[in-house]
């Protein structure tokens, strides 16, 4: 996707028949759902789908589409090519399980759920249906370049990494919300950039309001190397650096700034950093919300070509089993070995 203020050209592929594409939730991030579809030339936002029928309308009104409080009834009318699902944190599993079993292509907001139960359930009724997740750190422009930067060898073997996420509280029924539903961009962040993880140890403090709102773990990768996660909503989003990667290996080291913001390379021995940040003109590339735009440009792309989606709904159940084994460690007292599938 280009990225740049002074580009009026809408995005998306050009010369194809538009994807109709639906949104069910009436949240923040569905209305992020919304205008990425909207905002592009090969996607038609088609409907959607949410609980309250005057915050429904609203919504549907705003991006110039239908409103439904039926997922069955938007399905009839509508026959959607991809439904996006942004939902409650804690009501994710219900909704999606009437989607796979309808057969319908999807996105899902993280976390996949909350018990792994129910992950098993949603992977099992998909069967071979498009099960995508939006792991959309994954999209971000220092991520793409310190990807490239290890897989062309320039910080040499992992030896360690690090990463730490914190603001303020969202709150929700379970006692390990922050672990589940934030944190598990970490554990995903992790594996994607280092391989897998394979054992964990952790700490956790449920000092300030009663659920486990700040964890500290231990990790260990397949290939050796160890790490850190710390995750917080004992925090707050106005800190600098509160969401930060380190990678550091035997020839370099690279440094990832609150997602988006800057990208930091630097070699063993060698005082100089050399940075990315994005230019006057690349607002695109300096917002968060915009990994969800690139995001589905690969999932389309995966769609129309019949390909497994880029990040599959599998990866957040491997979130899940990272961050049920966190638990499982605290309760315990015990590094937990969290060997991968197949493994």
């Amino acid at each position: 996707m280009a990225g740049s203020a002074l580009s009026i050209e809408r995005p998306g592929a050009h010369g194809v028949e538009p994807l109709r594409v639906a949104v069910v939730g009436t949240g923040g991030w569905g209305a992020q759902h919304a205008r990425v579809v909207t905002d592009r030339v090969d996607t038609e936002l088609v409907g959607v789908v949410g609980r309250d029928p005057s915050r429904t309308e609203a919504r549907a009104a705003a991006y110039g589409t239908r409103a439904y409080t039926s997922i069955d009834g938007m399905l009839e009318a509508e026959h959607p090519d991809l439904v996006m699902v942004s939902l409650p944190n804690e009501e994710h599993f219900a909704p999606t399980l009437q989607l796979l079993r309808a057969g319908v292509p999807l996105l899902v907001e993280k976390p996949l759920v909350f018990e792994l139960a129910e992950a098993d359930a949603l992977l099992d009724a998909a069967g071979d249906t498009f099960f995508a997740i939006n792991f959309n750190h994954r999209y971000a422009e220092p991520v793409l370049r310190a990807r490239a930067a290890i897989a062309a060898g320039e910080l040499g073997d992992l030896v360690f990494a690090t990463w730490r996420f914190g603001g303020e509280a969202n709150r929700g029924p379970s006692p390990h919300a922050n672990l589940i539903e934030t944190q598990c961009h970490g554990f995903d962040m992790l594996e994607h950039l280092c391989g897998p993880i394979s054992s964990v140890a952790a700490q956790m403090t449920s000092m300030t309001y009663g659920a486990f709102s700040t964890v500290a773990i231990a990790l260990e990768f397949a290939s050796g190397a160890v790490g850190t996660m710390l995750g917080s909503y004992d925090s707050s989003y106005a800190y600098p650096d509160t969401q930060r990667v380190e990678l550091n290996g035997t020839a370099g080291r690279a440094v990832i700034h609150d997602t988006v913001r800057s990208l930091t390379l630097q070699s063993v021995g060698d005082e100089t950093e050399r940075v990315w940040r994005a230019g006057y003109f690349n607002d695109e590339a300096r917002s968060f919300e915009r990994t969800v735009d690139r995001h589905l440009d690969a999932v389309l792309a995966a769609l129309r070509t019949g390909s497994p989606p880029p990040v599959p709904a599998s990866a957040g159940r491997r979130a899940l089993e990272l961050a049920h084994a966190v638990i499982r460690s605290h309760e315990t007292g015990a590094r937990i070995p969290t060997p991968p599938p197949g493994a």
